[in-house]
């Protein structure tokens, strides 16, 4: 008898701030389901047997050598696919650096939902070596160096989160040569309006900045209407969206990284109101400020 997808469990996902990774091989009748979405984003590195893959309209059949990506608030599920005996996969949850969402535009298959299909044979050993690089250096001490891989044909690692901030953006960095690896044709930026990707690049170098509709797009050279509706076509999002989703990025390394309160973490990521600040970093990551830069 089937059961009707509302009445499918639901699983839990780890909390936003989290960078947890871990590789799984699971067999038919494994099902993830968030209706919601995640708070955080997924990437699902397939190296054996095959899944099925759902999110924001999308249905992906992912098999060894295809890299999907998920986004943060968008409801998905994934299996192992009907018909195959086993999934095995590297997966990440994390969340992105300014720079990546433009790297896998091309491969945009739904809402939040990347495909990166069939990486050539040659570059997949390297990618496996850095999803097994990036679970060592997300349990890293700190003293010290990180501890030792896992073996190459080790079929299963224990999920591990990046508890400590220098093992976090070690990890990240870890996510960042998978996707440049996978995603190398646009990596560069290849496939989007240079105009747009100069916006983008002015947004990342500095959110904090005033940067308004019509300020952006007088540093490209376009009408402030024709560079809101060129924007929003090419990346998903409005320009003020995307600044927003930047200074929130932003805020979330400063509380990490420095000794910064919660007030002049808003100013120095461009929020006029602490307030403000706290309300949309707690809708952005589920927890407010001051408990996401205690670890919480």
């Amino acid at each position: 008898m089937t059961m009707a997808p509302e009445k499918l469990p639901v699983t839990a996902a780890p909390p936003a701030p989290a960078l947890v990774v871990g590789r799984y091989t699971r067999r038919a009748g494994y099902l993830v389901r968030r209706p919601a979405g995640a708070p955080s984003w997924l990437l699902l590195w397939t190296d054996g047997g095959a899944g099925r893959v759902r999110q924001g309209g999308a249905d992906l059949t992912v098999r060894a050598g295809d890299l999907a990506v998920l986004g943060a608030g968008t409801g998905q599920e994934y299996r192992v696919a009907p018909g195959a005996d086993r999934w095995c996969f590297w997966w990440v949850h994390f969340q992105p650096r300014p720079a990546w969402e433009s790297w896998l535009r091309p491969y945009r298959r739904g809402t939040g939902c990347y495909l990166v299909p069939a990486v050539p044979a040659e570059v997949r050993p390297h990618l496996g070596g850095a999803l097994r690089r990036l679970h060592a250096d997300a349990r890293w001490s700190g003293d010290g160096a990180p501890p030792p891989a896992v073996a190459a044909n080790r079929r299963t690692a224990p999920a591990v989160a990046a508890a400590l901030p220098g093992a976090h953006e070690l990890a990240l960095g870890g996510v960042e040569r998978v996707l440049l690896l996978a995603a190398r044709e646009t990596a560069g930026g290849g496939g989007a309006d240079p105009r747009v990707r100069r916006a983008e690049a002015l947004i990342a170098a500095d959110p904090a900045a005033p940067h308004s509709v019509a300020s952006l797009a007088a540093a490209v050279s376009l009408s402030p209407s024709r560079f809101a509706h060129l924007f929003a076509r090419q990346t998903g999002v409005t320009p003020m969206r995307a600044l927003r989703e930047a200074r929130l990025r932003h805020a979330a390394r400063l509380l990490r990284t420095t000794g910064l309160d919660v007030a002049r973490t808003a100013a120095a990521s461009g929020f006029a109101s602490p307030f403000h600040f706290s309300r949309v970093f707690r809708a952005r990551y589920g927890v407010s400020p001051a408990r996401f830069r205690d670890g919480g």
